[in-house]
């Protein structure tokens, strides 16, 4: 059975350590530089192979090997390794790099470029999971061989001959595919002669940041308008089960040597895809490079998702996890966390506007009991109907139960939270409310661009969104969100205003130890904006605060108006 087919992981849902007899983690491979005699040779193909080490007899086994991949000193390969994960148990492993030089099976039939040794948990213990290591050189296959890589590099084979990137990420549970179509209309011609010969690159993003290949299609040749083939991909290969991942596409015109022309790319979530043929599913694809150069640029084209269809078959924390002591989210008998500290602050502020003081408390990132499904807006109390809390310390209740429930979970989207927001602030446009998203983060953002796209469209609403940064990281995302420098931005278009303020936690911590003269600091800044975005919104839409009530006379007391 296919590797990509046999990717079940059924298991006992543990909200706290997320422990799991045998995880299945998916181990992605790619390298760079990689030094080799076939420079000299106008085309070269390579693969990697990956072997495990019995426990008992320390012999090498195959696993597997990834496809094959043309022309490239950095190839970025598609297939994963599937591995069951043992955290008590130290696995070796064993990466080989060749370059085919036939269809023979047979890997003496092929030269070998490189090899590097680790443990399956060196990968998962890295930070984000991505471990990179020099690739070794012991053998050349000729010593014409040995002679051109000592000319070249100066240097002894056997030294570094290129990089390898391994990254590992823990399987969902998720065994649905999904069956996606899409085609292009007026991409940029990239060839002298003739048209482009499209296709494209699909990415998953990860918590740190970067990108996972996950699928390639097959290239249409000669043509602006190409219609790629259906495909069908498992949903955890797009996404591991956490719909609202971004997944970024990047379209390029093929050329025979392996230098690709970049046309543009565009980002969708699994989420979006799943709506099928829409208008949300027709994406402009931008070149970044170009867009800042020409003026007038638009686009470089744009795709569309002709169909989707779903199938269904016969943890990486960057808060941490709460029960230790180094996590923000650590429940700590004695004293409030940070998190608890600033919704504290802020909030008993804020709750004084409210008329009924109960609030909707939702969480972000995180997997969900029964079945760990990953989620980026649930309701701190476990209510889906009724998400409201009594008052800041019903949040804090539901907050701290919720800790004891779900297990933190990468990568951190904001978007679904400011979208849940802006639809009930869509629904009330006339003056009678307005909505504050209280949002308390460690700064980590994995949907950036979906972010700004949603920011940019709720300035239009009457809302605005406090964010609080916890932890030590840097929190340049959040200052960029704030826009106080430069207005937010999103497709070409301006948010119509300012509606978000960020402040960093740790600016107001009190070294004497006063909290709370450091946390009306902290409310007096964090709130300092609402005001004049309360009026901004109020003035643009032509609303006028409503007649002051006659003032309040005792009965059997006339009252009497003075005029001036």
């Amino acid at each position: 059975m296919d590797k990509l087919e046999d990717m079940s992981s059924v298991y006992d849902f543990d909200p706290i350590t997320g422990n799991i007899p045998a995880t299945k983690v998916e181990i992605t491979v790619s390298c760079s530089s990689i030094y080799t005699f076939l420079l000299l040779s106008a085309l070269f193909w390579t693969v990697c192979v990956l072997y495990t080490q019995g426990v008992e007899t320390k012999q090498w086994r195959e696993f597997g090997r990834t496809e094959v991949i043309d022309n490239t000193l950095n190839p970025d390969f598609v297939r994963k390794y599937i591995l069951d994960y043992f955290f008590e148990e130290k696995q070796n492993l064993r990466f080989d790099l060749y370059d085919v030089d036939s269809k023979s099976p047979d890997l003496s039939k092929h030269d070998f470029l490189g090899q590097t040794f680790c443990t399956l948990g060196e990968i998962v213990g890295s930070p984000a999971s991505r471990l990179e290591k020099p690739l070794g050189n012991r053998l050349f296959p000729s010593s014409e061989t040995f002679v051109f890589y000592f000319l070249l590099h100066r240097g002894i084979p056997g030294k570094k001959c290129g990089t390898i990137v391994l990254s590992a990420e823990e399987l969902s549970n998720c065994r649905d595919s999904a069956t996606l179509q899409f085609c292009a209309n007026k991409l940029d011609k990239k060839d002298f002669f003739g048209k482009s010969d499209p296709f494209m690159v699909f990415y998953r993003s990860n918590e740190d940041g970067t990108f996972t290949i996950c699928h390639k299609t097959e290239v249409v040749k000669n043509t602006l308008n190409p219609v790629w083939q259906p495909f069908t991909i498992p949903v955890r290969a797009l996404c591991n089960g956490d719909f609202d991942r971004t997944i970024k596409v990047e379209v390029y015109d093929w050329d025979r040597d392996g230098s690709h022309d970049f046309i543009g790319d565009y980002t969708t979530s699994y989420r979006e895809l799943a709506r099928g043929q829409s208008q949300f599913n027709v994406y402009e694809v931008i070149n970044t490079k170009k867009k800042m150069k020409k003026k007038k640029y638009v686009n470089s084209g744009t795709v569309t998702l002709l169909s989707f269809s779903k199938c269904h078959p016969g943890s990486p924390w960057s808060t941490g996890n709460p029960s230790q002591s180094t996590s923000l989210h650590y429940m700590n008998p004695y004293q409030l966390n940070a998190y608890a500290m600033a919704l504290k602050a802020v909030g008993e502020i804020i709750q004084d506007y409210d008329s009924d003081k109960m609030f909707p408390a939702l969480g972000f990132g995180a997997k969900l009991p029964p079945d760990g499904r990953v989620s980026h807006e649930f309701p701190l109390n476990g209510n889906m109907e009724n998400p409201y809390c009594n008052g800041i310390e019903g949040i804090l209740e539901a907050y701290h139960q919720s800790l004891r429930t779900v297990q933190l979970y990468g990568p951190t989207n904001f978007a679904p939270v400011v979208n849940h927001v802006a639809r009930y602030a869509a629904a009330v446009q006339d003056g009678s409310q307005y909505f504050v998203l209280l949002i308390i983060t460690d700064g980590v953002i994995s949907d950036m661009a979906q972010t700004k796209e949603a920011i940019v469209n709720a300035a239009k609403l009457p809302m605005s969104i406090i964010i609080v940064g916890v932890g030590q990281a840097e929190f340049d995302a959040m200052v960029e969100l704030d826009g106080d420098d430069i207005r937010i931005s999103s497709r070409g278009k301006l948010a119509e205003r300012d509606i978000v303020q960020f402040v960093p936690f740790r600016d107001y911590m009190d070294r004497t130890g006063n909290h709370v003269l450091s946390m009306a600091r902290l409310a007096k800044d964090v709130l300092a904006e609402i005001p004049d975005q309360f009026i901004s919104y109020m003035k643009s839409r032509g609303i006028k605060p409503n007649p002051a009530p006659p003032p309040y006379t005792p009965p059997g007391h006339t009252h009497h108006h003075t005029q001036i």
